[in-house]
This record gives structure tokens, sequence and C-alpha cells, in this order.
């Protein structure tokens, strides 16, 4: 009897195994995972899919399916999104942010991840103790050079209230490059003679306090760096500043359009569109041959018409308005 019943789970495992298998489609799955709801950051996604489409796969035709994910700004909600798509398995990540790049690459080892608005693996520490990368990890990321450019307009366009300007920036202490963007900018403050006034904070829900008590440090600008509490609370910051009558200057395309003066930064939808022609490469070979993090290679410099006016804002010949 006992021989009897083990026959049988055996008889069921097999049966279920192969019902899995016949079910097992033959069209690649891409397990996309968004860290938080922004739409600035959602243009990295569409960029992605376009890059994809762009080369035969897409959802409409069949040839792909996209799988998508948004934590909306919970870790434990983005470590269990990471690890049901690492458990399926799906074919290939697409990671959108750097909490999303660093938690997928820290639970396989195994599966290509394609990250985008994401730091170089240096910036996100995930160097391992010979100074590798991992070796499943590509895509497109950036580095803290393009800062240097986007801080440096702020005292070429803006006149100080008193005999020095001040550029007020709030940073997230537990983001990586958040951090490491406020030392660099603080080394950048000290060499074009303006005093930065830098305030930490630990989560969207504090960029309101936080922004009112820098704005009342009588500020001529605020800084709006790469930080993705600054992304998420981005409309909270600009209400606070332009009832201060504070303009915004920052590092990001995608912030311009949503209300920030000028940018020198990453074009957010050409960063997933990026990324998404390296997965397409991968999809079609089935190789990573040739593919490793890439740095962003469309660069804008543009400008908010109607908020450069608001402020009385002269800018460049070389800046693209943005709608």
């Amino acid at each position: 009897m006992k021989r009897n019943s083990y026959l049988l789970i055996f008889a069921v495992t097999c049966l279920l195994a192969a019902c899995k298998s016949s079910n097992k489609s033959n069209v690649p799955v891409v397990g996309f995972v968004d860290a938080f709801e922004d739409a600035t950051i959602a243009q990295a996604k569409n960029g992605f899919v376009d890059a994809l489409a762009k080369n035969g796969f897409s959802e409409d035709s069949g040839t792909i399916k996209i799988e998508y994910q948004n934590a909306q700004g919970s870790i434990p909600t983005l470590t269990q999104i990471v690890n049901q798509f690492v458990s399926e398995p799906v074919d290939v990540l697409a990671t959108s942010t750097t909490l999303s790049s660093v938690t997928a690459s820290q639970k396989t080892k195994t599966i290509p991840i394609f990250m985008m608005v994401s730091p170089t693996p240096e910036r996100a520490h995930l160097l391992d103790a010979q100074g590798k990368a991992p070796a499943n990890l590509f895509g497109t990321v950036e580095d803290l050079n393009y800062i240097d450019t986007s801080f440096s307009i702020i005292p070429k366009l803006l006149k100080p209230k008193g005999s020095k300007l001040v550029i007020g920036m709030i940073y997230n202490q537990s983001e990586p490059q958040s951090a490491d963007a406020m030392e660099r900018i603080k080394g950048l403050a000290a060499k074009l003679n303006v005093t930065l006034v830098a305030l930490p904070l630990n989560s969207s829900a504090e960029a309101q306090l936080v922004t009112q008590s820098l704005l009342n440090k009588n500020i001529d600008a605020f800084f709006a760096n790469p930080d993705n509490t600054v992304f998420a609370a981005f409309e909270t910051i600009l209400k606070s500043c332009e009832q201060k009558n504070v303009p915004i200057f920052t590092s990001e395309a995608g912030l311009v359009q949503r209300g920030a003066v000028a940018a020198f930064g990453a074009d957010i939808y050409q960063w997933g569109y990026q990324s998404g022609l390296q997965a397409a490469q991968y999809l079609k070979t089935h190789k990573t041959d040739g593919l490793k993090p890439e740095m962003v290679k469309i660069r804008k410099r543009v400008y908010n018409p109607t908020a450069a006016k608001k402020y009385n804002i002269t800018v460049p010949a070389n800046f693209e308005a943005v709608k």
C-alpha cells in the first residue's frame, strides 16, 4: 500500500511537470522592475520597450512578454518582486533606478540584468573584492562627471541676493549615488566660490519639511541632484520653491519638463532605449559576448521657457527649449 502511494505521488509529480513543460511558451519573458512611481522615470521603460519593438520583440506581435512590476517605493515589495522574477525564472531582468538594479544583482548571478537610470557598478558598490562587476550585469549607467556642467550653470545665470551666491540642495543619505553626488557638488561649490547648503533626508515623505527648512536659509537657487527621493517628491519641492521665488536647476532633463529652469543631463527615454538595444541583442543571440554596462550616450542641454521667464533668466543659445 505504501509502495502504491509513492507511485501515485511520483505519477502526479511527473504529470504536473509535463503539463508545465507543455504550457511553457517559447516567447521570451522580460521581468521589468521599477523601484517607484514617477512620471520622469517612467520614460525609461517606454524607451526600453520601444527599442525591443524596433528589433522585432513586441507584445503586440506576440514575440515577447513583458511582466511589469512597480515596488511603489517599498524595499520589501521590491525584494519580493525580484525574488518572484528570479524563481519563475524570467529570461531577462530590466531594472530601472539604482535600488532595482542593486536588488536584482544581489538576488541572481545568472539571469542577465539590463540596468537603466542607475549609476556605474562601482558607484552602486557592486564590485567584488577583485574590483569586478557581476558577470550578468549589463545596460546603461551614469557617473558623476556630468554634474560638473549641470551645477556650473547656476552661477553663470544667477546673480546673488547677497555678496555670495547661495545654492541649496537635499540628498538622501541612505542612497550611495546621492551621498556621492553631494560630496562632489560640495567640492564644485568651493571651486566656483558659491555657498552650498545641503540638508539630508531619508524618504520623499520628509521632502516638504526639509525643503522648507532649506528655503528658510535664504538660498538663491535649489539644485535637484540625481536622487530617487528628489524625483519622487519633485512636485512638492517645486511648489515650495515657487512660493519663495527660488528657481530650481538640475542634472536631469526630465525634471526640466516638470518645472526646473535648466539642466545638462541624460534623456531618460534614451537611457532606457539604449539599455533596450542591449537586451534585444541578447534575445536575438542568447549570448552576452560584447555586452557590458555602458555609459549613457545621449545627454541634452535643455531649459523650461516658462520657468526661465518667471525668474527673468536668459538661457544660453545652446540650450534646447522643452514643452
